[in-house]
């Protein structure tokens, strides 16, 4: 069976619909960094996934090419991540979606290295005729966050932050938000599949001890 980030993982992907406090270890992504409005249909967002996924399955598929990765064992591909931050906003306004920044990452396996994905970039930029120069490399270290599964739309998510700033605050820790420690959402669910309602998308919000 191919190993799967979401079952071996699972106090970072499944976590419970009440706020938990983790330490989430370093780890290396696929990013694409841009600003707008993610619903803008084939805008800067919807671009980027684009490219997150191309280069992340010509990782994936490594093995049908000539090109070998040590230590290489088959995945399932994570799922979408964003980290998510507006000018002078501590949180997320949704209420303006237009100023949003974001960095849209999908997790890689510990055996990829950096001359892997330049090879996976330059490959997918050749083989799917699609521009994927704006995928970078890079090495997050989250560190202690808590986090909450919330349930139903984007939209939705103030009250479920709510519930975790309140968490936060009676456990004696406060928000610990700055230009390198961000609002994280994971997508566990497929918007085009899945109604809105049934959506389940992981909150985690970076923290520190009062």
């Amino acid at each position: 069976m191919p190993f799967d980030f979401k079952k071996e993982y699972k106090e970072f992907y499944l976590p419970k619909e009440k706020p938990e406090i983790v330490t989430v270890p370093q780890a290396n992504y696929i990013a694409v960094r841009g600003s707008g409005n993610p619903n803008e249909e084939d805008g800067a967002y919807q671009k980027a996934i684009g490219v997150l996924y191309a280069v992340a399955y010509t990782l994936k598929m490594s093995y049908k090419s000539d090109y070998r990765i040590e230590g290489f064992f088959d995945y399932v591909v994570p799922p979408l991540e964003g980290f998510w931050w507006q000018e002078g906003v501590e949180g997320v306004d949704y209420g303006d979606k237009s100023t949003f920044c974001w960095i849209s990452v999908i997790r890689l396996p510990d055996f990829i290295t950096k001359a892997d994905f330049d090879w996976a970039v330059a490959t997918a930029t050749q083989k799917k005729k699609l521009d994927c120069s704006k995928a970078e490399f890079l090495t997050i270290d989250e560190g202690l966050c808590v986090q909450i599964m919330h349930l139903g739309p984007f939209d939705n998510e103030p009250e479920t932050v709510e519930i975790m700033n309140r968490f936060v605050t009676e456990k004696g820790y406060q928000n610990d938000f700055s230009a390198t420690r961000l609002h994280h959402e994971i997508y566990l669910s497929d918007a085009r599949k899945v109604p809105a309602e049934k959506w389940k998308t992981v909150i985690r919000h970076p923290i520190r001890k009062v």
